[in-house]
């Protein structure tokens, strides 16, 4: 599939609150990359981390795969009779997604269009949220860890990418004004920047590293590393 530029925030009709649409499907890759800090490199060790936890016989999940970039890698794994389950709730990203998958080979794969909170889980030894958790109402978050606890078997991992803030006013405004800068240095005018922050700032809702790392040892985990930063981004994995 071509990549497609971002200019959705250039018009005043994107003015709405942010949505997985196909408006925003068609031009996710380029936006994604050029609005996340480190995207492309936290993939490819999502899939390091996910080979040294998944097991043969087990289920690794994609929870809001979106185009499929880190499903696509699992399928790659060398494993015995595991099977890769992408789950996202926008069609218009899952029908992309299909074609990525479609074009790659491996592991056995399926691909379900529901809400993540309410898709079963089972048998798995591998479970990604990757810039999932904070698109999740907060009070509904625990709730979600905890499911995907009781799915994992011993030794499981749930790996998590999310945009984050900081308690210390002063280190939450370098951030942010860090992460502008960012894309202003990719091709984002201060016009975009501005109309996308205050789109998506009441649909996603970030979270604290501290109170990530508590909500997944309240869950059980026994293990939790943070194992990746690029300004107001981080990534964490916990092992149960």
């Amino acid at each position: 599939m071509g990549i497609v530029k971002d200019n959705i925030y250039l018009y005043d009709e994107a003015l709405a609150d942010f949505v997985f649409d196909d408006k925003v499907a068609a031009v996710f890759s380029d936006m994604i990359n050029r609005s996340v800090p480190g995207y492309a490199l936290a993939v490819r060790m999502i899939a390091i981390i996910a080979a040294r936890y998944a097991k043969a016989g087990s289920n690794l999940y994609d929870l809001g795969c979106s185009l499929g970039a880190v499903s696509f890698l699992l399928r790659q794994l060398e494993l015995d009779d595991c099977r890769i389950i992408g789950v996202d709730n926008s069609e218009a990203m899952l029908q992309r997604c299909e074609q990525y998958m479609r074009d790659g080979s491996g592991l056995p794969y399926e691909l379900r269009c529901q809400d993540v909170q309410q898709s079963s889980l089972e048998n798995a030894s591998v479970v990604v949220l990757n810039f999932t958790l904070q698109f999740i109402p907060p009070e509904q978050r625990d709730a979600l860890v905890q499911k995907i606890y009781q799915a994992l078997n011993p030794g499981g991992v749930l790996i998590v990418s999310e945009k984050v803030v900081f308690d210390e006013l002063d280190k939450n405004e370098l951030f942010i004004d860090l992460h502008h800068r960012f894309k202003q240095a990719n091709g984002y005018s201060e016009m975009e920047i501005s109309r996308k922050r205050s789109a998506i700032e009441n649909v996603l809702i970030p979270e604290t590293l501290e109170v990530h790392e508590q909500r997944f040892r309240s869950a059980g985990f026994s293990q939790v590393e943070i194992w990746f930063q690029c300004f107001n981004f981080a990534s964490l994995f916990a092992v149960k």
